[in-house]
């Protein structure tokens, strides 16, 4: 503790810590006035997306169960051809054919197994990239490629950048969210912000309960009301304005004191904007039942509220790595996310927020067409699928190939770099110019990598 005497000056950071038992004690004198949206950084083009959802399947799907028909794993079921004689991280054999079939859907003819009849109902809003790769077949090295842009940890993630390249829309909530009713593997170190203002890092929110006083504990003052709070700004704000005179910026203080800003802010909107239970029956029922429809749920809401970037994972740790009973589980997943992804698509269109917001789905890799265990996949980063819809994307169509066992991307090929700098481009964001100078160079999410799929864009 301190070893400041009662009649000593305070500095701000002592200030800090001191009024610091309760989340909404705590802000600048700023949060008193209105957010103004022209304050936000400007796209550096007229991007169509305005947010992000990220449905994020982690484990990795297999890319033969959903949208990428493979005829040739039945014709050659328990064979090994030379094309699919490539090292993965555990040993695996002949071919394991999927039991599911495909039919044509939309007025696109876009291909979707019958795992999926009601997303395949939403088939000509969606782009899927089949021919998606990524560095390293180990989830954690996997993982932080597809949130982070690199293999590594310590980078700031893929959120820090949108946030840090379009401000926020809504200063009265975290511009960047995810949800998760659990921990997946490598947890904050996928939505941190590292080295970026620590004002840009996710939010984490646990929404086994979707109570929102326990998906955000300590969300209200018990202890003071909105006045005495304000009171305690206004006194924080003449501090504030003596430290600075006196001693300059601490810019990682002021990082802290802007999450504890909306920390404040958060006591009056959070409340609201968190509680599913304020849909109507009818809506609800459209999303369906499980953690995974409420956090569909809770994305659209908070996209409707400003928010900037949401994540939603599938589930606890890595519920998509199926290295044993594929099948049997497959089914099991694919029947707990196929109505909360259309009722997704299909809610934001009829709210008319489609348009400007892009909903991307997919893992961190895919799986193997070989069997592992005589029923399992492995791991598989040579070639693996994901889509995406709405904000600027062509929809009803598929972009890539893979091999004719749908292991090894062989067209068009996607790299994860490509993937981010394709989404920020759609957000207005030359991802060659986001930019952050640390340690003597200038980082970026697509490091010095990173080609745009125009193809995709409408």
């Amino acid at each position: 503790m301190d070893n400041v005497g009662f009649n000593a000056p305070l500095t701000r950071r002592q200030m800090v810590q001191r009024l610091g038992g309760g989340l909404g004690a705590l802000g600048l004198a700023q949060l008193l006035a209105e957010p103004s949206l022209a304050a936000l950084p400007a796209p550096q083009f007229g991007g169509r997306a305005k947010r992000v959802i990220h449905l994020f399947m982690n484990g990795g799907p297999f890319q033969g169960d959903f949208f990428d028909p493979k005829p040739a794993l039945t014709k050659f079921a328990g064979q090994r051809p030379k094309e699919v004689d490539l090292r993965t991280e555990r040993a695996t054999a002949g071919l394991l054919a999927p039991p599911f079939k495909f039919a044509p859907r939309g007025k696109s003819g876009l291909p979707v197994s019958d795992l999926l009849p009601k997303l395949g109902e939403c088939a000509d809003d969606i782009c899927v990239l089949r021919s998606l790769y990524t560095d390293n077949p180990n989830h954690g090295p996997a993982l932080y490629m597809m949130n982070n842009g690199t293999i590594t940890p310590k980078r700031p993630s893929m959120g820090a950048w949108f946030l840090y390249g379009l401000g926020t829309e809504n200063e009265s909530l975290p511009g960047y969210v995810v949800l998760c009713p659990g921990r997946p593997v490598r947890f904050a170190e996928l939505w941190t912000s590292s080295f970026l203002p620590a004002e840009y890092q996710g939010t984490y929110i646990n929404h086994s309960n979707l109570d929102p006083q326990k998906m955000i504990p300590f969300l209200r003052n018990s202890g003071l009301d909105a006045g005495s709070q304000r009171k305690q700004l206004e006194l924080m704000r003449q501090l504030n304005e003596q430290h600075l005179a006196a001693r300059g910026p601490d810019s990682m203080l002021d990082a802290r004191i802007k999450s504890l800003e909306s920390a404040f802010r958060m006591q009056f909107e959070a409340s609201e904007a968190f509680d599913v239970s304020r849909e109507p029956e009818s809506v609800r029922a459209e999303y369906g039942s499980g953690h995974f429809a409420s956090g569909c749920l809770l994305a659209r809401r908070l996209a409707e509220r400003g928010v900037r970037f949401t994540q939603v994972y599938y589930g606890n740790g890595q519920p998509w790595d199926t290295h044993q009973n594929h099948h049997e589980s497959v089914r099991k997943l694919a029947q707990d996310i196929d109505q909360p992804i259309a009722a997704l698509l299909t809610d934001l269109k009829r709210r008319g927020m489609l348009d400007d917001t892009l909903v991307v789905w997919g893992g961190e890799f895919g799986r193997t067409p070989t069997s592992e265990n005589g029923s399992g996949r492995d791991h598989n980063h040579y070639g693996f699928t994901m889509f995406m819809a709405g904000g600027g994307v062509r929809g009803g169509m598929s972009y890539g190939e893979t091999d004719d066992f749908g292991f090894r991307a062989v067209q068009n090929k996607v790299h994860i770099h490509d993937l981010h700098a394709t989404i920020l481009h759609l957000l207005g964001i030359d991802h060659e110019k986001l930019t952050y100078r640390y340690s003597g160079r200038d980082f970026r999410l697509t490091d010095v990598y990173g080609t745009v799929v125009k193809q995709i864009v409408a």
